[in-house]
């Protein structure tokens, strides 16, 4: 099942047109959200990147777009979908409306959120993770870049390029030659106590879980900082690890003939779990 503006359909719906400027022209944005626990994770940070998202796209804003209103609709869907003791993956996307080609007749949105079953209820790393860093294509050093839109061909080819190679994931670089992040997820690098991860003026996503990571590394006593990692330092570093919505904190194993230890991202993911419990 999904939430089209508000109405409960089967997934299978043909009530999404070819027409959408979301499918045509990417003039989409999205939240991806994790729910367990009966409650959405950091619902508020979620709320406002949405809204701010859609401003610097200069989508019309409908006045019922509350905090309230939307994560009714949200839970809305999880009770349609039967068990609310379950963890589920959320996607709600915005897309506008109307017809028009580059240029639209019309500001205002429609909206669709889907829903996908999570096997664990708390953030849960892999034991092995290996990555490589991808090369062909770079994330441009915008803030259309920290927006988290429908466009993005470029994590589309770098996914295939990883399957192809049999990596778990890839670091992305931008167009000057600067560790960006990964292809669903924000990169932190430890060395020491010092915890450091790409400025938002690298082209890197804005991320919510970033924004939470950085705080509870502070609460632990790391020196977290935003500061620009070149591909050089990487196999410098004590470890290496990934955050994003759904997985939480992922520790990196394996990139490029160098193992890493994964005992400050485990210790970091637990305060996490304890934080959302």
């Amino acid at each position: 099942m999904i939430n089209h503006n508000g109405k409960i359909i089967p997934e299978s719906s043909k009530e999404l047109q070819i027409t959408n400027r979301g499918f045509l022209y990417a003039d989409a944005v999205f939240e991806t959200l994790k729910y367990s626990n009966n409650h959405i994770h950091f619902w508020e940070s979620h709320y406002f990147r949405l809204m701010s998202a859609m401003r610097i796209f200069r989508m019309k804003i409908p006045m019922s777009f509350t905090p309230e209103f939307l994560n009714n609709e949200c839970l809305k869907l999880i009770e349609a979908n039967g068990n609310k003791n379950l963890s589920y993956s959320l996607r709600f996307s915005v897309y506008r409306y109307g017809n028009g080609k580059y240029l639209p007749n019309s500001n205002d949105i429609g909206y669709t959120i889907s829903i996908e079953e999570l096997e664990q209820i708390e953030y849960k790393s892999r034991k092995k993770y290996k990555v490589e860093l991808f090369k062909d294509y770079y994330v441009q050093r915008s803030m259309l870049s920290n927006l988290k839109s429908s466009n993005k061909s470029l994590n589309v080819i770098a996914s295939i390029f990883i399957n192809e190679q049999g990596f778990d994931n890839a670091i992305l670089i931008n167009d000057a030659k600067e560790v960006t992040e990964f292809i669903n997820g924000n990169i932190f690098i430890i060395q020491g106590n010092k915890i450091t991860t790409p400025p938002l003026g690298s082209g890197c996503l804005d991320g919510v879980m970033r924004k939470h990571i950085m705080i509870i590394c502070k609460q632990l006593g790391f020196e977290a900082v935003e500061s620009k990692i070149s591909p050089f330092d990487l196999q410098k570093v004590d470890e290496i690890f990934m955050t994003n919505s759904i997985s939480g904190v992922q520790g990196i194993t394996d990139y490029r003939r160098t193992n890493y230890s994964t005992q400050t991202s485990e210790l970091i993911q637990n305060e996490l779990n304890n934080i959302v419990s």
